[in-house]
């Protein structure tokens, strides 16, 4: 009305009836407690009340419109956003590697990663934080659908100069009565060393407990005590370490895709999601 100044073009407009829209004129003007338009013949034309509602209203206007359009973009299955958690140890090789191999598929594709403890990480999930997951061990819920993706060797660490140091492969049970140093219980990768220690008869006498892999290394190279953790290659990491192959079953770190089975989700997630679960598993 503000354009045509006229009731009944507004109307046409508008699809709507003119006491319709009269009605919905007074009520806009008893809202704000003073009349809107100066009533000029047959014509309504705003007044300065009107104008500052007017500016204010484009304002308005203009930002559910830029919101449609970022949510339009967000919701494209070509360049819509992904939200990831993943246990902060994936994010050196799995995440990268699988983001990568997804973008050359859909190179507009964009994605918000976050990582931590599998325990945070599965928290995310359920609170709807992140859309998907990559963690260890599998999640006990019912309401998380989990896919594997990924296996990484476990092995026994131990500082070069360490008695064991001369053996290539040794059962876990050898490794009862040593100083274990490990990631502190809500991660993953202690949770799994548990039950696998637990599995060899014994509970694993940890003296130091941290929440990164690396310091981990560096702590068995200065001789802090022995540690599961995933094989990696030579290098700087594992200085004054010796790898040890464990022969027990089920020393390998599984990595999972999870999802909530309960959200629906977003087309460009759900494209994600497909390709994950058709990749081939990575063994490192």
């Amino acid at each position: 009305m503000a354009e045509t100044e006229q009731v009944t073009r507004t109307a046409e407009r508008l699809h709507v009836t003119q006491p319709t829209l009269s009605r919905a004129v007074n009520r806009l003007e008893k809202h704000f407690g003073t009349r809107l338009f100066d009533r000029v013949g047959k014509r309504l034309r705003l007044n300065r009340y009107g104008e500052v509602v007017r500016a204010h209203a484009a304002r308005v206007l203009g930002e559910i419109d830029a919101a449609e359009q970022r949510v339009g973009a967000m919701l494209d299955p070509q360049r819509g956003v992904v939200s990831l958690g993943f246990v902060t140890s994936y994010g050196a090789w799995l995440v990268p590697q699988l983001v990568q191999e997804y973008r050359q598929q859909a190179p507009s594709a964009q994605f918000m990663l976050e990582g931590g403890p599998a325990d945070a990480v599965l928290d995310m999930l359920r609170h709807e934080s992140v859309d998907a997951a990559f963690c260890s061990p599998e999640p006990r819920d019912e309401d998380i659908h989990w896919h594997p993706i990924a296996e990484e060797p476990l092995r026994l660490v131990v500082n070069e100069n360490h008695p064991l140091a001369t053996a290539k492969r040794i059962e876990l049970a050898d490794a009862s009565g040593e100083t274990f140093v490990a990631l502190r219980p809500e991660f993953g990768l202690r949770q799994i060393t548990d039950v696998l220690c637990n599995k060899a008869g014994f509970t694993p006498a940890v003296a130091l407990e941290a929440t990164e892999i690396p310091t981990l290394w560096g702590l068995v190279g200065a001789g802090a005590g022995v540690a599961v953790l995933p094989a990696a290659t030579r290098g700087p990491l594992t200085r004054g370490t010796k790898q040890l192959s464990i022969k027990d079953a089920g020393a390998v770190r599984t990595a999972g895709f999870a999802t909530l089975a309960t959200r629906k989700v977003s087309p460009p997630v759900a494209r994600f999601v497909e390709f994950v679960h058709s990749h081939p598993v990575i063994r490192r």
